[in-house]
């Protein structure tokens, strides 16, 4: 397995976590939980975003890393 591969499936899981974080923010009503849910959404948005920013890289770079 490649490295390409494991980033698009880690990826692929952290876009799952952050889905499964705003579900959780949408159906609590403790306020306190829904802003620590939003909060963690948030920042596996931002992991995501540099994992893909990391994977669009060695796709560029390294040519046996592109997906066929």
């Amino acid at each position: 397995m490649t490295v390409g591969t494991q980033l698009q499936q880690t990826i692929a899981s952290a876009q799952s976590v952050a889905a499964n974080l705003k579900s959780f923010a949408l159906q609590t009503q403790d306020q306190q939980a829904k802003q620590m849910f939003n909060q963690l959404a948030q920042n596996m948005d931002n992991t995501i975003s540099a994992l893909q920013a990391r994977f669009n890289y060695i796709s560029s770079e390294e040519p046996q890393y592109k997906q066929q």
